[in-house]
């Protein structure tokens, strides 16, 4: 199958060469280039060849999976370009064993028969994209331009780790505190997921550190010495959204005075994050896929292409994205196209465990922000670990570090905070929530048939509020999954005084008021479970 190579015969730059100056590579580093094509397809094998040596490439060829992993065990290639299929050694082993010799090998998959799963299993091994046949030879020059391209921040990177490590300088990684399983869980995964450039899919509620966790792969990537760009596609309006994102030509709409490049262009090289994605209107949606794609930037109001840019994807959304594209309102193929990598992010009130650890670490990061130099470090009491780790936070470690950072600015140096200086809604401070950590103390002072009592009660009370809330109020699915009927959680709930909210599902305290003024308190309810991530 032959790639189609347009020939210029009018004297003008041809689309190959206008793309290929907005992404500029010098001909010595070219010719430094080391490429292996390997097709079992002679004509197409050859024609790709022909296209990246005019180009100024070092490009070896070769037909059969064998002969290509012999090549790979004994020399290091910048850049592969493999057929997914090919007889004995396929594309997948040769994918592995280039990665494996040289884990800076950029590898690229070609295939005729691109499916759903083999494209995301290739990404998803490591390949740095993938390239359905036929193809053209602007869209292979573009391709590996961004691929030579993503190897000269990887050197940049290095370098500047290097100069650093030099100085005695520290790097400033980003620290995520946790023990909890599940948030361990997630943070290995995005430790695995970032020397790649696969496309990461972060999912979890507001507050709970997905924009954080975006940051912290970025900076253990290959692309940490460009920029990371944070934009939150639910706060700005569709025609501003595509602006930020795009960029502009003077002239497009009223108010643009000027030429202006958008947050594509400015990551170019490093990560895009983009928060709240299911919230993008599907014909920005469509454009952003064309750049996921190709590269290819064309600004609002131009007829051209305006830039080409090698960008890393990490996206976020505190909703369900599996359900935005069964109802439409997300694209399908842009969804897989960004959902290589999955991560959950469990909320703060499946990791109580974690609950005294953060609050040490805001405690002391605002305390050292807000207080002068010197003035004695507050601390917290075990009672008020207790009455954290009771508390349900609906707004997850973000509401935690505003709690946190409340308490830093009002209380006095070197005072021993207490529940009530926390200042949480509703009855927060009930030590039967425990923090299991600081409640052997209080345990050594009880009598064995009291201390178990309380034992049981604290976890029947936190299995209670994990469960339901677990199945956002759904008591026959919070049944299901505890082996009971409804009934005997209704029983338990009654007993430790909880109740689940009518509007926001979560299990709350009961509180002794009449039905009106309860009927008045629920917005407040609502209100606070929707917290956004800044």
């Amino acid at each position: 199958m032959a790639i189609p190579v347009r020939q210029d015969r009018s004297g003008e730059p041809d689309e190959a060469q206008s793309l290929a100056a907005l992404l500029p590579i010098g001909a010595e580093l070219k010719a430094r280039v080391r490429i292996l094509v390997v097709d079992d397809e002679h004509t197409l094998r050859e024609s790709c060849a022909a296209v990246l040596r005019q180009e100024g490439y070092d490009v070896t060829v070769s037909g059969r999976g064998q002969e290509a992993l012999d090549l790979l065990k004994r020399r290091a290639f910048d850049v592969v370009l493999v057929d997914l299929y090919l007889p004995q050694v396929g594309g997948l082993a040769l994918l592995r064993a280039a990665l494996s010799t040289n884990r800076d090998t950029i590898v690229i998959v070609m295939t005729g028969n691109p499916t759903v799963d083999s494209s995301v299993e290739a990404l998803r091994q490591g390949a740095f994209d993938y390239l359905p046949k036929p193809f053209s030879a602007t869209h292979l020059q573009v391709l590996i331009g961004r691929a030579v391209h993503t190897l000269l921040v990887a050197r940049e990177t290095r370098d500047q780790e290097a100069e650093l490590e030099r100085r005695h300088v520290h790097s400033e990684k980003v620290t995520l505190l946790g023990t909890a399983p599940a948030f361990r869980q997630a943070i290995e995964l995005a430790r695995k997921v970032a020397p790649t450039d696969a496309s990461v899919f972060i999912t979890g509620e507001s507050g709970t550190g997905k924009e954080m966790i975006a940051q912290f792969i970025h900076h253990h990537s290959r692309r940490s010495s460009r920029p990371f760009v944070a934009i939150n596609c639910a706060a700005l309006p569709e025609g501003l959204l595509e602006s930020e994102m795009f960029g502009h030509r003077k002239g497009a709409f009223t108010g643009a005075v000027r030429d202006k490049p958008g947050l594509l262009e400015a990551a170019n090289g490093g990560t895009l994050f983009l928060d709240e994605l299911i919230e993008m209107s599907k014909p920005i949606q469509a454009k952003l896929l064309r750049v996921i794609q190709d590269g290819v930037v064309r600004r609002v109001g131009s007829e051209a292409t305006d830039a080409v840019v090698n960008v890393r994807f990490i996206v976020a959304t505190n909703g369900d994205p599996e359900a935005a594209v069964k109802a439409g309102d997300m694209r399908e193929d842009l969804y897989y196209r960004l959902r290589v990598v999955p991560i959950q992010v469990p909320p703060l009130r499946e990791r109580p465990e974690d609950i005294p650890l953060l609050a040490e670490y805001f405690l002391s990061t605002y305390w050292v922000r807000h207080r002068s130099k010197g003035a004695p470090f507050p601390k917290l009491t075990e009672a008020a670990l207790r009455a954290l780790c009771a508390y349900s936070w609906r707004g997850n470690v973000r509401e935690l570090q505003n709690v946190i950072e409340h308490v830093a600015v009002v209380v006095e140096p070197g005072a021993a905070i207490q529940p009530d200086e926390l200042h949480l809604p509703g009855d927060a401070a009930s030590p039967t929530g425990a923090n299991p950590a600081s409640l052997i103390s209080t345990l050594l002072e009880e009598s064995y048939h009291v201390a178990r009592d309380r034992v049981i009660a604290q976890f029947e009370r936190q299995y209670l509020t994990w469960l339901v809330n677990r199945a956002a109020g759904n008591m026959s699915k919070a049944a299901r999954v505890a082996g009971v009927d409804r009934t005997t959680l209704y029983r338990m709930m009654e007993r430790h005084g909880l109740q689940r909210s009518p509007t926001a599902g979560w299990v709350v305290e009961r509180e002794a008021e009449t039905p009106a003024e309860a009927d008045a308190s629920q917005p407040d309810q609502g209100a606070v479970a929707d917290v956004r991530e800044a």
